[in-house]
């Protein structure tokens, strides 16, 4: 399946299994199908919820940032691609 490189993962928080994604080239959005990509990470989950400051949000836009509930371990730098 052909992947676009939406984002880029910023922090982790390993205890809640949030990761922190900058949308950098794209937006990212509720239902969307995304591959997490990294050094030692490789991971497909459908995006559940997006938060800013504690906030639900339905997308984000290039150059914002939201938490995201990942199923999985992720690492700061690792790419975020949408699955298309």
């Amino acid at each position: 399946m052909p992947e676009i490189k939406v984002g880029v993962v910023t922090h982790y928080f390993g205890r809640i299994g949030v990761a922190v994604v900058k949308a950098t080239e794209g937006p990212i959005a509720v239902g969307d199908t995304i591959h997490i990509k990294g050094h030692t990470t490789d991971h497909t989950q459908v995006v559940e919820s997006l938060q800013i400051e504690h906030q639900p949000v339905s997308q984000i836009e290039i150059g914002q940032e939201a938490g995201m509930k990942v199923s999985a371990r992720v690492h700061e730098h690792d790419e975020v691609f949408k699955v298309t």
